[in-house]
Formats: structure tokens, sequence, C-alpha cells
């Protein structure tokens, strides 16, 4: 991939992207181990390890080390189950708390799913093995908000029931090649991005894929309202703070923001049926000039895109933007192998395993600066510490309640499809929140 960094900020040590946490324990039904000179052998047993990572992102790669580490450490085999974000997002409540459930997975952070979970007790708290594997001192300051939850499973404070090893944020993905064939210039401001849309629409291209049936709309949604935003208001939004008002100026901007973009042709009205993946292949085949997405992405782009230059470059004109640490791995309740599980997660946050998620477009929370030498996870690191520089980490939309991952996509349907006016969107919006959240706060 040919690669092209808007940002101008000096790289920050990869340590910047450390994360903070702690964990809590769980009763172990894992066989003792047996073997000889010191050395555990777990021969003839099996982990169930369930993640939702494709084969060749950033992660999926790291976690096929992992697995093969493991094997080789421990004698023990890893019986892989893959799986979709959306998927598991509907299932786990009813699958970690069964007899088929896996003994390890990565899951969603977040109040209304790890939160979810954790309240209720169908993860298990990893407070123990925290202390015993020395999690905590890997992580600094920021994630440890999404690994623990308190008994209502806000995220924040209480025990900790997940270990998140990587980070992650969103940001726009621009076809430089399409911005030069129609001498646009990158947008720095929002304003200069509402004029290289308007010039992108002038000359028949829409300038911006996005889906409505799945997170990207939703989270374009969520940094429109960022951008107008203080921490006062994501504390309130995420953390339940304070009541939040949804007709205020912050999210009566985003809404009535991306009607107009609708309304201007800036965003195609086939968003609606369009999956992540369906808008995804638009930008990486070359049809689309703007993506806003996430870091998820950006394994893809460094091995799809061939036929042009791909630039990153943060949401022009704001200091705060969706992001937090990566998904986290997860002991359900019903694990048969928690002993493993355990191994297997610290196994994940091993040196080796780091510096290949990021070396591989990921973004590490324990590598060593010095073993990632690709310059283009080096410019995805240094776009990552301009957020982290400003404090600007802000979550995701759906996290508030176990709910809005569906209720805010479900919005953003009818506001492309013409159901609901930016109004009639927010009040549906304010009515899922509340159901929850008043009951929480």
């Amino acid at each position: 991939m040919k690669y092209r960094n808007r940002t101008m900020a000096a790289l920050v040590a990869v340590g910047a992207l450390t994360l903070a946490a702690c964990s809590s324990g769980s009763t172990d039904e894992t066989t003792a181990p047996t073997g000889t000179g010191g050395a555990a052998d777990y021969s003839g047993q099996t982990l169930k390890v369930m993640h939702y990572e494709g084969a060749e992102s950033a992660m999926g790669k790291a976690w096929d080390l992992a697995i093969a580490m493991f094997e080789e450490q421990t004698g023990a085999t890893v019986d892989l189950q893959t799986t979709a974000f959306e998927d598991l997002n509907a299932s786990a409540e009813q699958l970690f708390d069964s007899s088929d459930a896996p003994d390890v997975s990565e899951y969603n952070k977040g109040n209304g799913t790890a939160g979810q979970l954790a309240s209720i007790g169908v993860i298990r708290n990893l407070d123990d093995a925290y202390a015993k594997y020395g999690w905590a001192d890997k992580l600094g300051a920021g994630i440890d908000t999404i690994a623990k939850y308190n008994e209502d499973g806000v995220m924040g404070s209480g025990s900790f029931y997940g270990v998140p090893n990587y980070g992650e944020f969103v940001f726009l993905y621009f076809n430089q090649d399409m911005f030069d064939e129609y001498g646009i210039d990158v947008p720095t401001d929002e304003a200069g991005l509402e004029d290289t849309m308007q010039a992108f629409v002038d000359n028949g291209v829409t300038p911006l894929t996005t889906s409505a049936q799945e997170y990207p709309m939703g989270q374009l949604w969520y940094q429109l309202a960022l951008s107008q935003a203080d921490r006062n208001f994501v504390d309130a939004y995420q953390l339940y703070t304070e009541k939040v008002d949804f007709n205020g100026p912050e999210i009566s901007y985003a809404t009535t923001t991306l009607n107009d973009w609708l309304n201007k042709g800036y965003i195609s009205k086939d968003a609606s049926g369009m999956t992540a993946e369906d808008a995804g292949l638009q930008f990486i085949n070359g049809e689309v000039p703007m993506f806003y997405s996430g870091s998820w992405w950006y394994g893809r782009m460094l091995s799809d895109v061939t036929t042009f230059e791909v630039g990153i470059t943060n949401w022009p004109g704001t200091t705060l933007t969706p992001g937090s640490g990566g998904n986290i791995w997860v002991v359900p309740v019903k694990s048969k192998q928690p002993e493993l599980a355990e191994i297997f997660i610290d196994i994940t946050m091993s040196p080796e395993v780091q510096a290949l998620l990021g070396e591989s477009g990921g973004l590490p929370v324990a590598a060593n600066t010095a073993d990632i030498q690709n310059p283009d996870a080096q410019a995805l690191i240094g776009l990552f510490n301009e957020v982290n520089d400003r404090d600007g980490l802000s979550f995701y939309p759906d996290w508030p309640t176990p709910s809005f991952y569906g209720d805010l996509n479900g919005v953003m349907q009818g506001l492309v499809n013409g159901t609901f006016s930016p109004e009639q969107a927010q009040s549906e919006l304010e009515s899922y929140y509340e159901s929850y959240v008043s009951t929480v706060r």
C-alpha cells in the first residue's frame, strides 16, 4: 500500500498507548498440569478460543501467533472458533452461560456489553489473574476504564473483568489519488471538509462512504456530536454523571448535519442497506475518496489497497474522537479451562505478540517501541498519539445501554430513509437511552 499520513505531530513512544487495569479472580477448574523439570504440561487438554478478527487484520495475525506460542509452551491444543462482531454482540449473554461457551473470548467493551455481562455474572472476575500475571504493570492510564466494571456494569470502577491488549480509534481514510485527480485539497477543518465534499459532488462523485446498517454511521454521528462537545458531555453520555440533553447543541448538530449531508449527496442513501464491509470495500476498490472508520481496518488497507495511495488523518477540527482500548479478552463463567484461558491471555501480552500486532498495523498496548520498525505502523501510532496527547479518546456511541447498538443503527437507517426527521431521530434515541440509563444513573 502506498501511504500518506497527514499528521505533522512527532511520534510519541508507543508506551503512551499503555492502558491501566486491574482484575478479579475465579474458581480454577483446570486439571492440574503434569510434567517434568518444572515445565507445565497440559498435553491432551483443549482450550476453546473465540474471536471475531479477520485473518489478515493486525489482531488476527497476532492472535494466530499467540495460539502457536500457547500450543508450543503448554502442549495443549487450541480449538479456534471465529465469529462476527454483530453475532457475538447478540448472543454472548446466552452463549457464555451455556455448555457451549468458549473458554476465552474476545468481547465488546463498554457498559452495554462487557459491563452488562459482568453485572449478571456471565463473565469471570479477573482480579486474581491480574495480580498473578502483573498485567496492570503492562498497562497505563486510560484503558483501565474499559477493563473494570462496578456492580451495576458501569465502566471505570470496580473489579477487572477483561484484558485489553490493543488500542483503537476512528479516523478518516482518504484516497489521495482521487484528491489529486480533481485538484482537491485534503481538509484541515470541518468547514473545509464540507467544501471538499461539495467539490466532489460537483464532479459527480459521492465523497463519503458509510454504513447505517452497522456501526460506521453511528460512529460518524457521534464524531459530529463530539466536534461540538467537551469532556463533561462525554462523561454524562458514557458514565451517566448527569442527564444528557438530546436536543442540546452537541447531538442536534450531529443529527442535523448528517441529514444535511444526505440531502446534499455527500453520503449516498444506499448507506441504509450497506454493511460495514460494503462501505469498506467501496473505499478499498477506489470507488469513493473518503471512509470514516476505525484503526481495525488499517491492516486491510495495508494489504488490500494496491491501486492508489491511502492517507489517514484525524477528523478535522476536533479535540474529541471515538476510541478506547480495544476489545477485551474475557473468561466466560462456563469456561472449562479458566487457568489455560489466563495463560493464553498472558501470551497475547508477550513482547513477540505485541510487536507483531504493531508491525501489522495494530496499536499494541505493551510493545517495546524499538520492536516496531514498519513506517506504516509508526504512522498509525503517531496519529493515535495525537489523540492521546489531547485527551481525546471518547469511547463509542453504542456503549451506554445493552441494546443501543441496534437502537442507534435503526435510527440512523430511519434518518437515511427519511422515516425520521432530525428531531424525531433525537427523540427516538433519547427514549432508547433513557429507558436504561434512568435505572442506573
